[in-house]
């Protein structure tokens, strides 16, 4: 191979590039804080990158950069012009090379986070595109949301239930969500999260230092959430999508 032609990224397996980690969730919910938290707290730890994604425009990136949680040069923005789910599951070409040349301009990184623009409950990664991924809902959008279930709820590698200082203002139980989310992930992880808690903050930090731990020896694989994780109805009859 010429010296002057960079590494395809299946050449790039599994422990030999960076971790990347996916942040998905419904508009609002709090992924970029996820990422600002993530990136304060592990900026000497590990080596970090970030890409956003925005339909039109730069913004989360941006303010990424405004929150000086990494040098600027290391957070870059994929503006997607159509449906921010489509960026992240269906077409990945525009974030696959963005964190391509992200990690080829700083190599060696050992986590990309990948920051999905604000869909819905369906937003997935394509294990194409990341090797593990956190919905982020929020106590705001309502208790009831974590057992409503949905792909990202049901199978993504960790849930984040944000905000919980806002609990008590919002009149959400967090407990009880916390509690409905695990039934509707079947015992899969769950975090209630406060970036003011600092217990919450210590258990995602320590999540994400046993996946990478885990990729590195090789024992992580991407687990696709797919199209609709199976749900449970009102007359006790179960569904599940292909």
């Amino acid at each position: 191979m010429p010296e002057t032609t960079r590494p395809h990224d299946a050449d790039h397996h599994r422990g030999t590039r960076a971790l990347r980690l996916g942040i998905a969730g419904p508009v609002g919910t709090g992924k970029s804080s996820v990422i600002a938290l993530l990136c304060r707290e592990l900026r000497d730890t590990y080596r970090l990158g970030v890409i956003t994604n925005d339909i039109y425009t730069d913004e989360d990136a941006r303010f990424l950069r405004s929150e000086g949680v990494l040098a600027p040069e290391r957070i870059r923005a994929v503006e997607t012009g159509a449906c921010p789910h489509t960026a992240i599951r269906d077409d990945v070409t525009a974030n696959l090379l963005a964190v391509e040349d992200l990690e080829h301009d700083f190599d060696p990184l050992d986590v990309v986070l990948v920051e999905s623009g604000g869909d819905n409950l369906t937003a997935t990664f394509s294990p194409a595109l990341v090797d593990a991924q956190i919905f982020v809902l929020d106590v705001a959008g309502g208790g009831d949301v974590a057992r409503k279930g949905g792909p990202g709820i049901g199978r993504a590698d960790l849930l984040v239930v944000n905000k919980t200082d806002l609990a008590p203002y919002v009149g959400v139980d967090v407990e009880r969500m916390r509690a409905d989310a695990l039934a509707a992930r079947e015992g899969r992880p769950v975090i209630a999260l406060s970036r003011t808690d600092r217990a919450s903050v210590d258990a995602l930090t320590a999540w994400l230092g046993g996946v990478v731990a885990a990729f590195r020896s090789g024992a992580h694989s991407p687990v696709d959430p797919g199209p609709m994780a199976p749900h449970f109805h009102a007359d006790g009859t179960v569904h599940s999508h292909a």
